[in-house]
């Protein structure tokens, strides 16, 4: 019954049996993940348990009325998403090496005026791409504009957002990826879509 669920997910050769692994208890289905370095971690678990419903003696009702069949004995299952968190954590830090995806990213986008004449604008952007529920931060200092972009990268913020004459004018601001490729000017509404979009499909 197992095999046949697991066809029926996975696919026919989309999975293996591990012989020797089973718990006493009863089968289990191991999710492995490979990092960057081709490494195999265990990431989920799911297990069948038919040893703890019989040791706390776990009944319950079937709505039969024949004698002897009115209560019915569970199979517990174990599901375990994760395993260890802290172990999922370090799988993720080592395979996206400090570059996390937008989606994930603690440090998702720089705003840089290149003038203290644009702080507000820079501001007002900051505020509706928190409201809208990403993370963003206004580089404020006084260093030069060559500098705040190479802070930025440096800090594996996934965009920077340039802003100068041209973009308040507009209500826009020009795009650069953490890699420093200039993606252009867009619109603050254009913006606010392509973040979202990134994070749907866990860019």
């Amino acid at each position: 019954a197992l095999a046949r669920a697991m066809d029926s997910f996975a696919g026919k050769g989309g999975w293996r049996v591990n012989p020797g692994d089973g718990a006493f208890y009863g089968p289990k289905i191991d999710i492995k993940v490979m990092d960057a370095m081709d490494r195999v971690h265990q990431c989920a678990t799911v297990q069948l348990d038919f040893q703890l419903p019989i040791r706390f003696d776990l009944q319950y009702t079937t709505d039969s009325k024949e004698k002897g069949e009115q209560f019915a004995r569970p199979v517990m299952v174990h599901r375990a998403m994760l395993g260890s968190v802290e172990r999922m954590f370090a799988v993720l830090c080592e395979h996206y090496g400090g570059k996390w995806p937008l989606w994930l990213s603690p440090r998702q986008v720089m705003l840089i005026p290149v003038h203290a004449d644009f702080n507000d604008f820079c501001q007002q952007v900051r505020d509706r791409l928190h409201d809208e529920g990403f993370y963003a931060d206004v580089d404020l200092s006084k260093a030069t504009f060559q500098k705040k972009v190479r802070n930025a990268q440096i800090a594996q913020y996934n965009l920077q957002l340039v802003v100068g004459k041209n973009e308040v004018e507009n209500g826009s601001v020009n795009i650069r990826t953490r890699e420093n490729k200039v993606e252009g000017e867009k619109k603050i509404d254009e913006l606010v879509e392509m973040l979202k979009q990134m994070r749907k499909e866990h860019l």
